[in-house]
């Protein structure tokens, strides 16, 4: 049986997220998935919140990699990030509700470049993040 690539994007989020340990231990949830595109969020908890008390920046990038993790592999080619960057543009606190919204910007060959923004559940835009991937080819992302 042939799966539609919205299928395919939606396996392939199962199946990572069951071994996804990274993604399950920061309580993180994946809120959509389509051909290049993911929505996760995640709400700070007091293990996140740094000296400041606010947000480590750390766990921002973790959540917007995340989200780059389930677009890039959406189509169920093993991919792998060969880079990204981030700029934090606003501080976040213990209690937001923080989403990470990723979609490709570019796919040629073996390379592809996603954005990402991530806000809080005001909308207010807390990061932007880049993440430049490198596909393997002829291994799926997971087996079928």
């Amino acid at each position: 049986m042939t799966m539609t690539p919205q299928q395919t994007a939606e396996f392939v989020r199962d199946a990572m997220l069951a071994n996804d340990r990274a993604t399950q231990s920061l309580g993180m949830r994946i809120l959509e998935v389509t051909p290049g595109h993911a929505v996760l969020s995640m709400t700070v908890r007091e293990d996140m919140v740094n000296g400041h008390d606010i947000c480590h920046g750390g766990l921002i990038a973790v959540l917007a990699d995340s989200a780059f993790a389930y677009a890039c592999n959406s189509y169920n080619e093993w991919t792998v990030a060969s880079g990204f960057s981030i700029d934090l543009l606003a501080p976040s606190k213990l209690g937001d509700e923080l989403t990470a919204r990723c979609h490709e910007v570019s796919k040629t060959g073996r390379a592809g470049v996603y954005d990402a923004e991530v806000t809080d559940q005001h909308g207010k835009r807390v990061a932007v993040f880049r993440g430049r991937s490198h596909t393997v080819r002829g291994k799926p992302a997971v087996a079928g």
